[in-house]
């Protein structure tokens, strides 16, 4: 009998460890890279004299979804997963004078294309509308761990390989209701969109000192911010906290709830500059 209780406990305790053995997903936050030279010089611009730059008091964007998932996820996002999203969209931007309407919405079943690692044959598949038009890509298999990534805007020609480009690629499991763990309340789409708009990271520069993102009212920051800290000071010389509960640095879904005044204007300077019209 003892033998039998004691080949139970084992059994458990080796189902125990086993269980605590399996990793969590490690998710990346965001894939974009760091601006190009000659966007960070107009952001730069943009912060010196403001006055200077046209920007619409109000936008609405027209707005395109692609869902791309795996033959094996096929039906995993429904489009009352996609209404949430824009409508957290709506919410997250709606503050700053920003909307977005949906033109429509699609769904593609293709292995390789779910990956984010055939853009060149993707994009230029499904993308809808012109410049001025977002167009957002839920993929079901983006790897590694990445949660997003989206191309800051650019002159471009019609038709051109950085046109055909354009977009956010996000995982699907980030909607609203999806599986990604701290990450499906909406917001991966929200900080994507930021890039597309020209909105650098807040810990732009990894420094406490220099222009940081080239905002005026966000304070300088030299990390990211991992899940969500009541408080973060990475550059405690300077003034003000780091945001850790805007859009557009690392936090947990549930910790965003903020463009500052100075982001929303440059957003719509932006895109007055680089998209509209276009």
């Amino acid at each position: 009998m003892f033998g039998t209780l004691r080949s139970v406990a084992l059994c458990a305790l080796w189902a125990s460890n086993a269980l605590a053995a399996v990793p969590a997903v490690k998710y990346t936050r965001c894939g974009t890279g760091p601006p190009a030279a000659d966007l960070v010089a107009t952001a730069q611009s943009m912060r010196v004299d403001p006055q200077a730059f046209a920007a619409a008091a109000t936008l609405n964007v027209r707005t395109y979804f692609h869902v791309v998932t795996t033959a094996a996820k096929r039906g995993s996002v429904t489009q009352t997963q996609l209404d949430n999203q824009l409508a957290y969209m709506n919410r997250s931007y709606g503050p700053s004078g920003i909307g977005f309407t949906l033109i429509s919405s699609d769904y593609t079943v293709n292995d390789n294309w779910a990956t984010g690692n055939y853009d060149t044959q993707m994009k230029p598949a499904l993308r809808k509308g012109t410049y001025a038009d977002l167009n957002v890509y839920f993929l079901s298999d983006l790897g590694g761990g990445l949660l997003g990534i989206c191309n800051f805007p650019q002159n471009v020609s019609p038709g051109s390989a950085a046109f055909n480009r354009d977009g956010c690629n996000v995982l699907a499991q980030a909607v609203p209701g999806g599986t990604a763990a701290n990450y499906n309340l909406g917001g991966t789409a929200t900080h994507e969109i930021g890039h597309w708009f020209g909105l650098f990271h807040v810990f732009q520069g990894s420094a406490c000192s220099g222009s940081g993102d080239s905002v005026s009212d966000t304070p300088l920051q030299s990390t990211p911010t991992e899940g969500c800290p009541t408080s973060k000071d990475s550059c405690p010389s300077e003034a003000g906290l780091d945001s850790i509960n805007n859009y557009m640095d690392y936090s947990y879904d549930v910790c965003y709830n903020q463009f500052t005044a100075a982001q929303a204007t440059r957003a719509k300077q932006m895109y007055s500059m680089y998209r509209a019209g276009k």
